[in-house]
This record gives C-alpha cells, sequence and structure tokens, in this order.
C-alpha cells in the first residue's frame, strides 16, 4: 500500500481505458482502467487532470492518446499507484473516490434513425413516413443533446422530465472527437429522451432531448486504436426495476446504416466542433410502448469492448 492509501499497480498490455474519477481534495483524476485496476496518470504526467488535458497534449505533441501514454509510462521512473476498479464503480458521493464521466465534453451531438428499427418505430398515423424518409434520404438526422452540465457519469442519476409520462432509454456507441476531426477513441452513451414529447410534435425534439441528467456517458473511454472494428460492437441493455429484469434488449453496431465519416462530413458542415466533442450514434435498442422509466429503475448499458455504463433513474 502506497502512503497515499492507493495500491502499488503494474502496468500491463491489455486494451487501453481512460477513465476519470473523483478523489477528495483532487476534484478529478485520470487513469487508465486494465485487468480490473485504475493506474493513476496524476503522477505519471501532473499537467494532466483531466482527459479533456490528454486530449489537448496528445494534439500538440501529434501523438495518439494511447501512444502519449504509454511514452509517459515508459518514462516514468516512480512506481505506480491506483485503485482498484470496484471501488471507484460506487455511487458518487463527496466523500470517496468514484468514476466520472470519461470526458467533459464541450458539446454532444446525437444522429438519429440511424439504424432500421428506429426509423420503422418512430414512424406512426401521426407523422406518417417522416422518419422513414430521413433513413432513406442522402441528410442524416442531426441534433444538438447536452453540455458537460448536462451529462451523468457512472451510477450518477438520469433524469426524466416532469412533463413527459414516456421517456426511454437510448442506448449507443459514442465516438469523440480530436482537434482535426478525428475520432480519438469510444465510450456508452444513453441518449435519455422524452418520446412522448417527441412524438407529439417532431418541432419539439429539442425538449424531448436536452434537460437536466439527460445523457449518460462512460464507463470508460477506449482509444480509437484499440478498438478493431468499430462496426461490430455489441451493445445490450438491461432495466432492473424493484430488483427485476423488466427489460432486455441488444444490437450491433454492424447494423447501422450510416458510417462515421459520413456522419462527420454533416456534422462539420458550415459548423465549428471543438475537441472534445462526444456524438452519439444513434440506437437499435427500442424498448415498448408500456416501459417507460420510472424512479429508481436502474439502467445498465454493456459492451464487451468498453464496459458497463449502470445509471439510476430520478423523476424531475
Amino acid at each position: 500500500m502506497h502512503e497515499s492509501g492507493k495500491t502499488l499497480l503494474k502496468y500491463g498490455e491489455s486494451r487501453m481505458k481512460l477513465v476519470q474519477y473523483y478523489e477528495p481534495g483532487q476534484e478529478s483524476g485520470v487513469g487508465i482502467f486494465q485487468d480490473d485496476q485504475v493506474i493513476d496518470l496524476s503522477e505519471v504526467m501532473p499537467e494532466v487532470e483531466t482527459v479533456n488535458d490528454l486530449l489537448y497534449v496528445s494534439g500538440t505533441a501529434r501523438l495518439s492518446l494511447s501512444e502519449l501514454v504509454e511514452r509517459a509510462i515508459n518514462d516514468y521512473e516512480g512506481q505506480l499507484t491506483g485503485f482498484s476498479y470496484e471501488s471507484l464503480d460506487v455511487t458518487p458521493d463527496v466523500g470517496v473516490p468514484h468514476l466520472m464521466v470519461p470526458i467533459f465534453s464541450p458539446e454532444v451531438w446525437g444522429f438519429g434513425v440511424t439504424y432500421k428499427r428506429s426509423a420503422e418505430f418512430r414512424d406512426d398515423d401521426a407523422q406518417q413516413t417522416i422518419y422513414d424518409q430521413v433513413y432513406q434520404s442522402d441528410r442524416p438526422e442531426s441534433f444538438f443533446k447536452a453540455t458537460a452540465s448536462r451529462c451523468s457519469g457512472p451510477n450518477a442519476p438520469i433524469c426524466v422530465r416532469g412533463d413527459s409520462n414516456f421517456t426511454a432509454t437510448e442506448p449507443e456507441l459514442a465516438y469523440v472527437l480530436g482537434d482535426e476531426g478525428e475520432i480519438v477513441g469510444y465510450t456508452l452513451c444513453n441518449d435519455v429522451s422524452a418520446w412522448d414529447i417527441e412524438k407529439a410534435n417532431p418541432l419539439y425534439l429539442n425538449q424531448s432531448k436536452i434537460y437536466q441528467g439527460c445523457c449518460a456517458l462512460g464507463p470508460a473511454l477506449v482509444t480509437a486504436d484499440e478498438i478493431d472494428d468499430p462496426y461490430d460492437i455489441d451493445i445490450h441493455c438491461r432495466i432492473l426495476r424493484d430488483d427485476a429484469v423488466v427489460f432486455e434488449g441488444e444490437a450491433n453496431t454492424s447494423q447501422l446504416a450510416r458510417s462515421f465519416d459520413e456522419l462527420n462530413e454533416y456534422l462539420y458542415r458550415d459548423n465549428l466542433i471543438p475537441a472534445g466533442t462526444v456524438v452519439s450514434t444513434g440506437t437499435g435498442i427500442i424498448v415498448p410502448n408500456d416501459l417507460g422509466l420510472r424512479e429508481d429503475d436502474i439502467v445498465m448499458i454493456a459492451s464487451p469492448q468498453i464496459g458497463v455504463l449502470s445509471n439510476p433513474v430520478q423523476q424531475l
């Protein structure tokens, strides 16, 4: 045990996942999550307090995130310390270390109707064909989703609007953009949406999508060079209510109808996108019409490559 109370750790060769965590007296820290441990980078890279800092340094050095971190660790002569992942994967509390969002994204953008099932679900008699038309058109549906203050990290609440009677989880793969528009990493996103508001009138989309606790990100940012094929990622979702599973669903990003290059092409058109922006790529998992989120539900989104993002539900 290190004098700081952290555990002595060893850096391995497994998939690089970056996490942000809160530590009392430190506000935020960056760690490498591998083999059920989180290696603290604060002593290795004192100038880095957030993944945003890491992204800036990597851009300046013209190195990928993984290249930058590996070089820093290889040059470090001290003893690596950190935490067990289990000790950080807890309900956020100012008195204990815990996971945070994997990046403080200045902007979160979303794309919709990117999976065929999503297009079929959203069409109904009130708005015949509009979503199906978007699915088939050259121009995708895009929308502004959140800022950092509206995003929840692992184990932090996601929210249901006070004026919504049917708010649903939308489990999605998301990617993070660098300062030149390149994809630097991947994470999971819960694009929480008030479907009843959106279906009442498509012009209400912003009210359906953007509000306190409308977006969850995590648990980690997996660097882009560690994902063998981003178009072959399994995404699983489970909703727990009173300790019972009330919904399970799954999708694979191979079912996406649009490439990430195509999404970026439209995102960047006459639009200034800051480094660290998160782009959520749409959902292929659709919950039933009678399964809106309720207070104290637990939503779990999982991917073998990224991890498990779990959030309780809070009614506003």
